[in-house]
């Protein structure tokens, strides 16, 4: 079985409870235009060049190949000494993955474990589901970051295995989420509303950007919608650290605002007067 990842980060706070190791697949469906992983989109192998850390030695093009065509044999990578040149996307056997996943078991202590990221990674289900089995045959905690937008039943097939699933929503406004998202977010609700019916432990994250989801109604319909059903509902201020990497993938780049932390306090003030559940980060 084999999957196709961009990056495996280890010791990671934010993706989850506790300690995780953070596996990112490759691959998505969805064109935030926000997005600070562009590199997670495609599904194919990518070559980026970070042009500002370049200092011109020329070893990558001694070691080339194919100089005219790149075919992404990863020597420019490998022999780079500043780190400039990057090809994101590798194919992985579960069992791969799982050496991985074992250098952080020793530090996940009661909370900790491994969460499956994106892109999405419910676009490969069934390399995400051995991978999730692995997991919880070894007694590791498990979390899925999903934005939602695949057919239910890729859902259910993972269920049985997943311990938590980190839910994404971006804008309950249908037209906002077509224009910056790219589809409709009517199946993302719909799988939502029907993951929390069935009693599945979720966490609800919303990215939070300045002047598009950023106001007082914005915050209270995503409650309503959740009905007090999830576990946590989590704002995520927007940041721009993955700004310079549509330069490298040689992709312009729309520019976004972070909320003010005044604002996103009198947000989370919101969240936490309108609903009884969880809304620490």
């Amino acid at each position: 079985m084999i999957g196709r990842l961009f990056d495996i980060e280890h010791g990671s706070f934010v993706d989850g409870p506790g300690l995780r190791t953070v596996v990112f697949f490759k691959g998505c469906n969805l064109r935030c235009a926000w997005c600070h992983n562009p590199e997670s989109q495609s599904r194919e192998r990518q070559l980026a060049i970070y042009h500002d850390k370049c200092t011109g030695c020329g070893k990558c093009m001694k070691v080339c190949p194919s100089p005219d065509t790149c075919i992404l044999c990863g020597k420019c990578e490998l022999l780079c000494p500043t780190g400039a040149r990057k090809i994101y996307g590798e194919d992985y056997t579960v069992d791969a993955v799982m050496e991985q996943i074992e250098k952080d078991r020793d530090f996940y202590g009661d909370k900790g474990g491994v969460t499956c990221s994106g892109g999405e990674c419910l676009l490969q289900p069934e390399f995400l589901t051995y991978l999730l089995k692995a997991c919880k045959d070894k007694r590791i905690h498990t979390a899925v970051d999903t934005a939602g937008h695949v057919p239910y039943d890729v859902i259910e097939q993972v269920l049985p295995y997943t311990d938590l699933f980190l839910y994404d929503i971006k804008t309950m406004d249908d037209a906002k989420h077509q224009q910056y998202v790219g589809v409709s977010n009517s199946l993302i609700l719909e799988n939502l509303n029907r993951l929390l019916d069935d009693g599945a432990k979720v966490w609800v994250r919303v990215p939070i950007v300045a002047g598009i989801n950023d106001t007082e109604s914005d915050i209270r319909a995503i409650v309503d919608f959740v009905d007090g059903r999830a576990e946590r509902i989590e704002l995520l201020p927007y940041h721009s650290m993955g700004e310079n990497k549509y330069a490298a993938l040689g992709r312009p780049v729309q520019t976004f605002t972070a909320p003010s932390a005044e604002q996103m306090d009198k947000l989370r003030t919101i969240l936490k007067e309108s609903t009884p559940i969880d809304t620490e980060k």
